[in-house]
């Protein structure tokens, strides 16, 4: 496996080997000796999510304030712009945001650790996400920040607007919203 740094600290981009031939391919997705060599972190993960979506749709920000999870994910069908964003008031790197195209061509997965708002775009017709967190969901603990917040500035690739839930149509401004110190 490959593991390359993002422009945040600690948000990484993680390439496994793919083995294909003329029948098709195979890889490990996860492996947690693996992993540990290559981030250098042991991460314990307790649940695994999986969505389908339609081009255009976008998912997020996300993140919980109690119960923060860390993040492992990728495509397993189309293709997304994945997106986190450093919502620590004392990191260096606080409001700025990374951007990594991940489909099941690349097979790219990427790190997102406690401390960070996610959400991704679907730029293909549709496309399965799956993603791995280290806490369990609590919807009690559960945030969102909007996805057009201006102080973020985040080029989504978007061609006109997205379809957004309920959820994230009332997201917060990162100025109003609770975050990790």
């Amino acid at each position: 496996m490959n593991v390359s740094a993002t422009e945040l600290p600690g948000v990484l981009i993680i390439e496994p080997k793919v083995f294909g031939d003329e029948r098709g391919f195979f890889y490990e997705s996860f492996n947690a000796r693996d992993f540990a060599q290559a981030t250098g972190l042991e991460q314990q993960f307790v649940q695994d999510n999986h969505s389908r979506s339609q081009r255009g749709v976008l998912r997020g920000l996300h993140y919980q304030v109690e119960h923060a999870q860390g993040k492992l994910v990728r495509v397993t069908a189309g293709e997304v712009l994945d997106v986190a964003v450093d919502i620590r008031k004392s990191s260096p790197a606080f409001g700025k945001w990374a951007g990594v195209r991940l489909s099941a061509n690349n097979s790219r997965q990427l790190w997102i650790p406690p401390g960070f708002a996610h959400g991704f775009v679907v730029l293909s017709e549709y496309a399965e996400f799956l993603y791995k967190t280290t806490d369990y969901y609590t919807p009690s603990a559960e945030r969102c920040i909007r996805w057009d917040d201006a102080e973020l500035n985040i080029d989504w690739q978007l061609n006109g607007a997205p379809t957004l839930s309920a959820k994230d149509q009332n997201g917060k401004s990162l100025r109003d919203a609770d975050l990790f110190q």
